[in-house]
């Protein structure tokens, strides 16, 4: 467990090293390092993101000085308090971290599959067994970024793994699937991407209104379930 500044309000929880060799194991202890700093309500935390082998740590250096015994000791302090919550929290009682399942409907017809001709190129797979292999696998909720509520989704089967485009597309529409290297995940808004699109979802994973605004969250298991051109437009209105 290493803890490092990132920026003068931020502190990097590094909890391994490396994610590709045992994704599972290593999503749970980032979850489990997660939920002990929650739990600790550490005066000055202002938020945390989970990332693939990380938690981020953001705070406010005024408050956390308000708390800290000297004012020059501000990240000193605050990396004590979150060794000590994970520390106790091997010792606590734990949350309930059993993990949602979420299935999310999705068109590949060609109209939305930009980029499964080229998927199926260099997977040398047909496009139907692209689309087949994709839907069949099971995928975790690894972490959320890029934009609001867009899920980087670990489970990709490795015959699918795909280089990014090389020149990024400047507009995505929302909702489209997508596939880059060992990864696939959805575009929640409209927005440029360079990762290779093969389908569309109905749905709408991050609304502001709603609390929380994302459809997914760090941990989630994710199914896709293909759909018709008919179903994506009954859904859609």
């Amino acid at each position: 467990m290493e803890i490092a500044p990132l920026g003068d309000s931020a502190l990097i929880v590094r909890v391994r090293n490396q994610f590709e060799d045992a994704p599972e194991q290593t999503s749970n202890e980032v979850l489990r390092a997660l939920r002990r700093i929650e739990d600790a309500r550490i005066p000055g935390v202002i938020g945390l993101a989970p990332a693939y082998t990380t938690v981020a740590v953001f705070f406010d250096p005024l408050r956390v000085m308000n708390d800290a015994a000297r004012a020059n000791h501000v990240i000193e302090s605050l990396t004590q308090k979150i060794h000590e919550a994970l520390s106790r929290g091997g010792r606590r009682k734990q949350r309930d971290t059993s993990a949602r399942l979420v299935e999310i409907p999705v068109c590949y017809e060609a109209e939305f599959a930009l980029d499964l001709e080229q998927v199926s190129r260099e997977s040398q797979i047909h496009p139907i067994e692209v689309i087949d292999l994709h839907r069949a696998a099971q995928y975790r909720v690894s972490c959320i970024g890029f934009t609001p509520g867009f899920p980087f989704l670990s489970g990709l089967p490795k015959r699918l793994a795909t280089r990014r485009r090389s020149i990024p597309r400047k507009e995505i529409p929302a909702g489209s699937v997508a596939i880059a290297g060992a990864q696939t995940g959805i575009y929640p808004m409209k927005s440029p991407g360079g990762w290779n699109i093969i389908g569309r979802t109905p749905l709408h994973l991050f609304d502001p209104r709603k609390d929380p605004p994302a459809l997914l969250r760090p941990g989630d298991r994710v199914r896709f379930r293909a759909i018709t051109r008919e179903e994506f437009d009954r859904a859609a209105n």
